[in-house]
C-alpha cells in the first residue's frame, strides 16, 4: 500500500486507540520498546486489514529514533505523529522518567521534525500534571525546557532530590516532565511550520488505561487520583477513545489547519474542578 504515513510511537491504551482510529486505508508504523506489546498488536490489526509496519524504538536514545523517522519516510509521507510513550510515578525511577517522558519526547520532536512532510501534523502526549505544575516552573527554567538540547534537559535540576522520597521525587519528576512537554511543543511549533507542518500537545486527565489504573491505585496518590475521576465535570475516567477523538481532530489538516504550538487539555474538567476546589488533591496535590 502507497500512502500518507502514520506513525504511532507508544502502543499503550491511548497509542493503540489511535492507530486503530487513524490508521484504516494507510500505512501505520507502529513503534515501541517492549517487543511484545509492539508485536501483539501489529499482528492484532494486520489481521483486522490494516497495513502495519513495526519497528522497535527506545526514544531516550537519538540514534534510535532517527532510524524510526528515516524508516517512516522510507514508506511515503509522514503526514500524521502520535508520539504517546511514556512512563508514569508508579512505572519506574525518576531516572528513567527523565529519561522517556522528557528527553525522548524533545528528542522526537527533532527527529520527526526532519522529516514531517507538508500538510503534516504532530502530536505528543502531555498530561494534565503539567498544568498543575504550571506555577512551579520559573522563566528561567521554562526558557531551558524550550531551547536546550534534548539531551541536556534531565540535567535542569530534576533528579537532584537527594532529600526528597522516592515516591515523590517521581511524582515531581514527572510533573516537571509534562510540563517540559507541554513548552517544548510550542517552541518547536515554529520549526514544523517551517515544513508547512503542524504540531501541538494533549494532556489528559486521569485515562483508563493501564497506566493511568498503576496511578490511580497507587497508594501515595490515591486519594487525590480518585477525586480526579468521580468528582471531575465529567464524573467519570477517561478513555483511550477520548485522547483518540482529540489526536483525530488535531491531526486533521482541514478541521485543525489553524492550530498548533497549543496544550489541548482532555480532562473531563478534571483541572477546573481542582481550580474551584470540586476537586481535591489533597497531600499529594503535585504527584498527578
Amino acid at each position: 500500500m502507497i500512502g500518507d504515513v502514520l506513525v504511532v510511537v507508544g502502543v499503550g491504551g491511548m497509542g493503540e486507540a489511535i492507530a486503530r482510529r487513524l490508521g484504516s486505508g494507510r500505512p501505520v508504523v507502529l513503534a515501541d520498546h517492549d517487543d511484545a506489546r509492539l508485536q501483539a498488536l501489529a499482528s492484532a490489526m494486520r489481521r483486522q486489514g490494516h497495513d502495519v509496519r513495526d519497528h522497535a524504538v527506545d526514544v531516550s536514545d537519538r540514534g534510535s529514533v532517527r532510524d524510526l523517522a528515516q524508516f517512516a519516510a522510507g514508506l511515503g509521507p509522514v503526514t500524521a505523529v502520535a508520539h504517546t510513550a511514556g512512563l508514569s510515578p508508579a512505572q519506574a525511577s525518576a531516572e528513567r522518567i527523565a529519561a522517556v517522558d522528557l528527553v525522548g519526547m524533545a528528542i522526537s520532536l527533532d527527529e520527526f521534525g526532519e522529516v514531517i512532510a507538508p500538510g503534516g501534523a504532530g502530536i505528543y502526549i502531555a498530561s494534565i500534571a503539567g498544568h498543575i505544575f504550571r506555577d512551579a516552573v520559573d522563566s528561567a527554567t521554562a526558557a531551558t525546557f524550550a531551547t536546550a538540547p534534548a539531551e541536556d534537559l534531565a540535567e535542569v535540576g530534576l533528579l537532584s532530590m537527594p532529600d526528597v522520597p522516592a515516591d515523590l521525587a517521581r511524582a515531581m519528576t514527572y510533573g516537571y516532565a509534562k510540563r517540559a512537554n507541554q513548552i517544548r511543543v510550542q517552541a518547536q511549533a515554529p520549526r514544523w511550520g517551517d515544513r508547512g507542518a503542524r504540531v501541538n500537545s494533549i494532556s489528559p486527565g486521569v485515562v483508563a488505561t493501564p497506566m493511568g489504573w498503576d496511578e490511580y491505585e497507587a497508594e501515595f496518590a490515591h486519594d487525590a487520583y480518585k477525586s480526579m475521576v468521580n468528582d471531575n465535570a465529567a464524573g467519570r475516567f477517561g478513555t483511550a477513545e477520548d485522547v483518540a477523538a482529540a489526536a483525530d481532530f488535531l491531526l486533521d489538516n482541514t478541521k485543525a489547519s489553524f492550530i498548533s504550538g497549543v496544550d489541548l487539555l482532555v480532562d473531563g474538567g478534571t483541572l477546573a474542578g481542582i481550580g474551584t476546589g470540586r476537586v481535591s488533591m489533597g497531600p499529594a496535590e503535585t504527584s498527578a
